[in-house]
Protein backbone atom coordinates (compact mmCIF):
# COMPACT_ATOMS: atom_id res chain seq x y z
CA UNK A 1 0.00 0.00 0.00
CA UNK A 2 1.30 3.38 -1.00
CA UNK A 3 0.75 5.14 2.39
CA UNK A 4 -0.17 8.97 2.23
CA UNK A 5 2.66 11.67 3.46
CA UNK A 6 -0.23 13.44 5.27
CA UNK A 7 -1.17 10.36 7.50
CA UNK A 8 1.82 9.29 8.39
CA UNK A 9 3.73 9.24 12.50
CA UNK A 10 5.59 12.43 12.43
CA UNK A 11 7.34 10.98 16.02
CA UNK A 12 8.97 12.82 17.72
CA UNK A 13 7.01 16.01 17.42
CA UNK A 14 3.81 14.72 16.29
CA UNK A 15 2.31 11.05 16.73
CA UNK A 16 -0.76 10.01 14.95
CA UNK A 17 -2.43 6.77 15.82
CA UNK A 18 -2.11 3.86 13.91
CA UNK A 19 -5.30 3.37 12.54
CA UNK A 20 -4.15 6.97 10.90
CA UNK A 21 -1.36 5.63 8.70
CA UNK A 22 -3.55 3.70 5.92
CA UNK A 23 -5.45 5.27 3.65
CA UNK A 24 -8.94 7.08 3.85
CA UNK A 25 -12.31 4.83 4.97
CA UNK A 26 -14.32 5.60 2.20
CA UNK A 27 -17.04 4.83 4.42
CA UNK A 28 -15.62 8.03 7.23
CA UNK A 29 -15.31 10.34 4.30
CA UNK A 30 -17.68 13.16 3.12
CA UNK A 31 -16.95 14.71 -0.02
CA UNK A 32 -18.08 18.52 -0.36
CA UNK A 33 -18.73 19.83 -3.76
CA UNK A 34 -19.05 23.88 -3.98
CA UNK A 35 -19.56 25.72 -6.92
CA UNK A 36 -16.32 28.12 -7.78
CA UNK A 37 -17.81 29.88 -11.08
CA UNK A 38 -20.33 29.01 -14.38
CA UNK A 39 -19.34 25.31 -15.39
CA UNK A 40 -16.53 25.00 -12.32
CA UNK A 41 -16.54 23.22 -8.96
CA UNK A 42 -14.18 22.22 -6.52
CA UNK A 43 -14.45 18.46 -4.97
CA UNK A 44 -13.22 18.72 -1.11
CA UNK A 45 -12.50 16.07 2.10
CA UNK A 46 -10.52 13.27 2.34
CA UNK A 47 -7.55 13.89 0.17
CA UNK A 48 -6.03 17.48 -1.77
CA UNK A 49 -9.11 19.60 -3.18
CA UNK A 50 -10.32 18.50 -6.53
CA UNK A 51 -10.75 21.16 -9.31
CA UNK A 52 -13.70 20.19 -11.84
CA UNK A 53 -15.22 21.61 -14.96
CA UNK A 54 -17.98 20.41 -16.46
CA UNK A 55 -19.96 21.55 -19.96
CA UNK A 56 -20.58 19.89 -22.91
CA UNK A 57 -17.24 18.95 -23.95
CA UNK A 58 -17.23 16.49 -20.98
CA UNK A 59 -15.59 16.61 -17.92
CA UNK A 60 -12.11 17.64 -16.90
CA UNK A 61 -10.59 17.51 -13.50
CA UNK A 62 -7.63 18.59 -11.75
CA UNK A 63 -6.33 15.97 -9.10
CA UNK A 64 -8.26 12.72 -8.22
CA UNK A 65 -7.88 12.38 -4.18
CA UNK A 66 -6.97 8.79 -2.71
CA UNK A 67 -7.92 5.54 -4.77
CA UNK A 68 -9.68 4.30 -1.87
CA UNK A 69 -12.10 7.33 -2.67
CA UNK A 70 -12.81 7.01 -6.55
CA UNK A 71 -15.80 5.63 -6.16
CA UNK A 72 -17.36 8.64 -4.01
CA UNK A 73 -15.74 10.85 -6.30
CA UNK A 74 -17.04 10.06 -9.47
CA UNK A 75 -20.23 10.23 -7.77
CA UNK A 76 -19.47 13.77 -6.62
CA UNK A 77 -18.52 14.28 -10.56
CA UNK A 78 -21.51 12.45 -11.52
CA UNK A 79 -24.25 14.72 -9.81
CA UNK A 80 -22.69 17.53 -11.21
CA UNK A 81 -22.48 16.31 -15.01
CA UNK A 82 -23.85 13.11 -16.70
CA UNK A 83 -21.21 13.20 -19.31
CA UNK A 84 -17.53 11.43 -19.16
CA UNK A 85 -14.80 12.55 -17.10
CA UNK A 86 -12.35 13.29 -20.33
CA UNK A 87 -8.86 14.39 -18.39
CA UNK A 88 -7.26 13.97 -15.11
CA UNK A 89 -4.60 16.79 -14.95
CA UNK A 90 -2.46 16.08 -11.38
CA UNK A 91 -1.01 19.31 -9.90
CA UNK A 92 1.85 17.25 -8.63
CA UNK A 93 3.03 13.78 -7.38
CA UNK A 94 1.48 12.86 -3.96
CA UNK A 95 -0.89 10.21 -3.46
CA UNK A 96 -3.38 12.22 -2.19
CA UNK A 97 -3.84 14.31 -5.07
CA UNK A 98 -2.70 11.26 -7.85
CA UNK A 99 -4.17 7.97 -5.81
CA UNK A 100 -6.95 7.90 -8.52
CA UNK A 101 -5.18 8.09 -11.61
CA UNK A 102 -5.04 4.05 -11.72
CA UNK A 103 -8.85 3.49 -11.29
CA UNK A 104 -9.94 6.56 -13.82
CA UNK A 105 -7.68 5.90 -16.14
CA UNK A 106 -8.93 2.22 -16.69
CA UNK A 107 -12.33 3.92 -17.69
CA UNK A 108 -10.85 6.10 -20.43
CA UNK A 109 -9.51 9.10 -18.52
CA UNK A 110 -6.53 10.77 -20.23
CA UNK A 111 -4.23 11.57 -17.39
CA UNK A 112 -1.82 14.58 -18.00
CA UNK A 113 0.72 15.98 -15.56
CA UNK A 114 3.97 17.76 -15.42
CA UNK A 115 7.38 15.29 -16.73
CA UNK A 116 8.46 15.50 -13.37
CA UNK A 117 5.08 14.15 -12.35
CA UNK A 118 5.40 10.91 -14.03
CA UNK A 119 9.23 10.72 -13.09
CA UNK A 120 8.57 10.86 -9.49
CA UNK A 121 5.79 8.79 -9.25
CA UNK A 122 7.51 6.15 -11.22
CA UNK A 123 10.10 5.79 -8.19
CA UNK A 124 10.47 5.06 -4.93
CA UNK A 125 10.57 7.84 -2.31
CA UNK A 126 11.73 8.54 1.24
CA UNK A 127 10.18 11.55 2.77
CA UNK A 128 12.55 12.33 5.66
CA UNK A 129 9.93 15.08 7.33
CA UNK A 130 7.91 12.20 8.56
CA UNK A 131 10.86 9.35 8.37
CA UNK A 132 8.63 7.34 5.97
CA UNK A 133 9.33 5.45 2.56
CA UNK A 134 6.78 5.88 -0.11
CA UNK A 135 6.45 3.05 -3.03
CA UNK A 136 6.64 3.94 -6.90
CA UNK A 137 2.87 4.10 -8.30
CA UNK A 138 2.30 1.71 -10.62
CA UNK A 139 2.34 1.73 -14.43
CA UNK A 140 -1.10 2.45 -15.02
CA UNK A 141 -0.98 5.37 -12.58
CA UNK A 142 1.35 6.93 -14.08
CA UNK A 143 0.56 9.77 -16.81
CA UNK A 144 0.23 9.39 -19.95
CA UNK A 145 0.65 12.50 -21.10
CA UNK A 146 3.02 14.73 -20.01
CA UNK A 147 4.76 18.41 -20.81
CA UNK A 148 7.64 20.41 -19.74
CA UNK A 149 6.52 24.07 -19.72
CA UNK A 150 2.85 24.65 -20.49
CA UNK A 151 -0.48 23.05 -21.92
CA UNK A 152 -3.77 24.71 -22.55
CA UNK A 153 -7.27 22.74 -22.94
CA UNK A 154 -9.80 23.86 -24.50
CA UNK A 155 -12.71 22.62 -23.15
CA UNK A 156 -16.43 23.79 -22.01
CA UNK A 157 -16.03 27.33 -23.52
CA UNK A 158 -12.71 27.48 -21.29
CA UNK A 159 -9.28 28.04 -21.94
CA UNK A 160 -7.54 25.90 -19.34
CA UNK A 161 -4.07 26.86 -18.80
CA UNK A 162 -1.64 24.70 -17.16
CA UNK A 163 1.85 25.85 -16.43
CA UNK A 164 4.60 24.55 -14.86
CA UNK A 165 6.68 27.12 -11.70
CA UNK A 166 10.31 26.18 -10.85
CA UNK A 167 10.41 24.34 -7.51
CA UNK A 168 8.37 24.78 -4.97
CA UNK A 169 5.81 22.60 -3.47
CA UNK A 170 7.84 19.41 -5.14
CA UNK A 171 9.77 20.22 -8.89
CA UNK A 172 6.84 19.10 -10.41
CA UNK A 173 3.97 21.85 -9.65
CA UNK A 174 1.81 22.79 -12.16
CA UNK A 175 -0.73 26.25 -11.72
CA UNK A 176 -3.90 25.69 -13.50
CA UNK A 177 -5.69 29.05 -15.06
CA UNK A 178 -9.30 28.93 -16.16
CA UNK A 179 -8.64 32.35 -18.06
CA UNK A 180 -12.60 32.66 -18.89
CA UNK A 181 -13.92 32.30 -15.77
CA UNK A 182 -10.97 34.33 -13.30
CA UNK A 183 -10.53 31.31 -11.79
CA UNK A 184 -6.83 29.67 -10.89
CA UNK A 185 -6.42 25.87 -8.54
CA UNK A 186 -2.81 26.14 -7.15
CA UNK A 187 -2.40 22.86 -6.26
CA UNK A 188 -0.32 22.17 -3.11
CA UNK A 189 1.72 25.35 -3.62
CA UNK A 190 -1.41 26.83 -1.40
CA UNK A 191 -2.36 25.33 1.54
CA UNK A 192 -5.16 28.14 2.63
CA UNK A 193 -5.19 28.67 6.64
CA UNK A 194 -2.66 25.92 7.58
CA UNK A 195 1.44 25.32 7.26
CA UNK A 196 2.36 23.97 4.32
CA UNK A 197 4.47 20.66 3.58
CA UNK A 198 7.02 21.00 0.80
CA UNK A 199 8.69 18.21 -0.20
CA UNK A 200 12.79 19.26 -0.31
CA UNK A 201 13.26 15.59 -1.18
CA UNK A 202 12.64 16.48 -4.76
CA UNK A 203 13.91 20.22 -4.24
CA UNK A 204 10.90 21.79 -3.05
CA UNK A 205 11.54 24.47 -1.00
CA UNK A 206 9.85 27.98 0.88
CA UNK A 207 11.69 30.26 -1.55
CA UNK A 208 10.03 28.34 -4.42
CA UNK A 209 6.70 28.16 -3.16
CA UNK A 210 7.07 32.09 -2.15
CA UNK A 211 8.02 32.69 -6.09
CA UNK A 212 4.99 30.83 -7.37
CA UNK A 213 2.60 32.45 -5.16
CA UNK A 214 4.05 35.44 -6.25
CA UNK A 215 3.24 34.51 -9.76
CA UNK A 216 -0.26 33.71 -9.01
CA UNK A 217 -0.66 37.19 -7.70
CA UNK A 218 0.28 38.49 -9.91
CA UNK A 219 -1.97 36.98 -12.12
CA UNK A 220 -4.29 37.83 -9.85
CA UNK A 221 -6.99 40.40 -9.30
CA UNK A 222 -9.76 41.34 -6.76
CA UNK A 223 -12.34 38.96 -8.05
CA UNK A 224 -10.31 36.09 -8.58
CA UNK A 225 -11.27 32.67 -7.04
CA UNK A 226 -8.16 30.40 -6.21
CA UNK A 227 -8.72 26.64 -5.34
CA UNK A 228 -5.55 25.49 -2.89
CA UNK A 229 -4.72 22.24 -2.83
CA UNK A 230 -5.99 21.67 0.80
CA UNK A 231 -8.45 24.37 2.84
CA UNK A 232 -11.20 26.27 1.24
CA UNK A 233 -11.38 28.43 -1.60
CA UNK A 234 -10.27 31.89 -1.49
CA UNK A 235 -9.15 35.00 -3.52
CA UNK A 236 -6.29 37.21 -3.94
CA UNK A 237 -6.21 38.55 -0.39
CA UNK A 238 -5.82 35.15 1.45
CA UNK A 239 -3.34 34.37 -0.96
CA UNK A 240 -1.21 37.70 0.16
CA UNK A 241 -1.73 37.12 3.38
CA UNK A 242 -0.02 33.33 3.07
CA UNK A 243 2.85 34.55 1.29
CA UNK A 244 3.13 37.50 3.73
CA UNK A 245 3.78 33.82 6.46
CA UNK A 246 5.94 32.41 4.25
CA UNK A 247 8.07 35.09 3.74
CA UNK A 248 8.23 35.87 7.52
CA UNK A 249 9.17 32.33 8.44
CA UNK A 250 11.61 32.00 5.65
CA UNK A 251 13.15 35.39 6.64
CA UNK A 252 13.20 33.98 10.30
CA UNK A 253 14.51 30.63 9.39
CA UNK A 254 17.25 32.23 7.63
CA UNK A 255 18.75 34.59 10.26
CA UNK A 256 19.51 31.20 12.37
CA UNK A 257 21.03 29.28 8.96
CA UNK A 258 23.21 32.20 8.37
CA UNK A 259 23.73 32.19 12.05
CA UNK A 260 25.60 28.56 11.64
CA UNK A 261 22.68 27.58 13.65
CA UNK A 262 21.76 23.34 13.58
CA UNK A 263 18.92 21.78 12.28
CA UNK A 264 17.81 20.94 16.17
CA UNK A 265 18.70 24.58 17.37
CA UNK A 266 16.85 26.40 14.81
CA UNK A 267 13.71 24.41 15.70
CA UNK A 268 14.25 24.95 19.45
CA UNK A 269 14.41 28.90 18.91
CA UNK A 270 10.53 28.46 17.72
CA UNK A 271 11.02 30.61 14.51
CA UNK A 272 7.40 30.43 13.39
CA UNK A 273 6.08 31.76 16.99
CA UNK A 274 4.89 34.72 15.29
CA UNK A 275 1.64 33.18 12.85
CA UNK A 276 1.48 29.72 15.11
CA UNK A 277 -1.33 30.80 16.16
CA UNK A 278 -3.26 31.37 13.23
CA UNK A 279 -0.72 28.69 10.73
CA UNK A 280 -0.29 26.45 13.57
CA UNK A 281 -3.38 24.34 13.71
CA UNK A 282 -3.19 22.04 10.74
CA UNK A 283 -2.00 18.93 9.93
CA UNK A 284 1.61 19.61 10.20
CA UNK A 285 3.06 21.07 13.42
CA UNK A 286 5.04 24.33 13.79
CA UNK A 287 8.24 22.69 14.45
CA UNK A 288 8.18 19.96 11.62
CA UNK A 289 7.31 23.31 9.58
CA UNK A 290 10.45 24.88 10.77
CA UNK A 291 12.43 21.71 9.71
CA UNK A 292 11.06 21.82 6.58
CA UNK A 293 12.01 25.26 5.74
CA UNK A 294 15.56 25.01 7.56
CA UNK A 295 15.70 21.94 5.12
CA UNK A 296 15.08 23.99 2.14
CA UNK A 297 17.33 26.39 2.73
CA UNK A 298 19.63 24.52 3.91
Amino acid sequence: MRRSPWLVSLAPAFVLTAAALAQPDPSQVELKTEKVADGIYMVSGGGGNVGVSAGEDGVFLIDDQYAPLSEKLTAAVAAISHRPIRFVLNTHWHDDHTGGNENLGKKGTLIVAHDNVRKQMSVDHFLAAFNMEVKAAPPAALPVVTFNDAVTFHLNGQEIHAFHVEPAHTDGDSIVHFRKANVIHMGDVFFNGLYPFIDTSVGGNADGVIAAAEAVLAMADDDTRIMPGHGPVSGKAELATYVEMLRGVRDAVAVLVAAGKSREEAVAAKPTAPWDEKWGKGFLPPDVFAGIVYDGLK
